[in-house]
C-alpha cells in the first residue's frame, strides 16, 4: 500500500495550488493522509477528487465549514498498521510521552501544526510523524511531505520529499 502523507498545506492563503510533486504522489497513492490545516474546503474538494482514498483531520487554521467535514482525531487500522491522526500535539518537550499516552494502542501517531518534519518512537513504540509542510518553510529551508509504503503492519520506505524553493505556487 502506498502512502501519502502531509499536513499544513494552507491553500489558498500560504500557495495557490499543492505543489506538483505533491500532486503526483496523491495520484500514485493508494491512501492520503493530510493531518490539518487545509484552510479552505476546495483543497479538501480537490485531493478528494483525485485520492484514492483520503483520511484527514481538521486543524486550527480550519474553520467551521472544514470542522464540520473533518474530526480533530481520526483512527484507523491500514494493512494491520493502528493509525491515529490529530493536528497538534504541544510542545516538543515531552511529545514522545505525552503522545503515547494519549494514542495508546496505536502503532502510528501522525500530526501536524509545525511545519516541520518530525520522525520519533516514543517509549512503547508510538512512532510519531510529522511530514512538515509542504507550502511553507518554517525554520528549515525547504518544504516538504513524506511518502512511505505500508504492508504487514510496518511502514517501508518512508522518505521525507524536500521540495525545491517556489515549487510551491504563489
Amino acid at each position: 500500500m502506498r502512502l501519502v502523507v502531509t499536513a499544513d498545506t494552507h491553500v489558498p492563503k500560504r500557495a495557490r495550488d499543492l505543489p506538483a510533486p505533491l500532486w503526483e504522489a496523491i495520484d500514485a497513492a493508494d491512501v492520503v493522509l493530510h493531518a490539518g490545516d487545509w484552510v479552505d474546503e476546495s483543497l479538501l474538494d480537490a485531493v478528494q477528487a483525485r485520492a484514492e482514498r483520503l483520511i484527514g483531520v481538521h486543524g486550527n487554521n480550519d474553520g467551521p465549514a472544514l470542522r464540520a467535514r473533518l474530526p480533530e482525531i481520526a483512527r484507523v487500522e491500514l494493512a494491520g498498521l493502528r493509525v491515529a491522526m490529530v493536528h497538534e500535539t504541544g510542545p516538543a518537550t515531552g511529545r514522545e510521552t505525552r503522545c503515547a499516552q494519549r494514542f495508546a494502542g496505536c502503532d502510528l501517531l501522525v500530526f501536524g501544526h509545525s511545519h516541520i518534519p518530525w520522525d520519533t518512537v516514543a517509549p512503547g513504540g508510538l512512532r510519531l510523524l510529522n511530514p512538515g509542510s509542504p507550502t511553507d518553510r518554517r525554520r528549515q529551508p525547504y518544504a516538504t511531505f513524506v511518502t512511505a509504503q505500508l504492508s504487514d503492519g510496518r511502514l517501508t520506505d518512508l522518505t521525507v520529499h524536500r521540495l525545491p524553493p517556489r515549487s510551491a505556487a504563489r
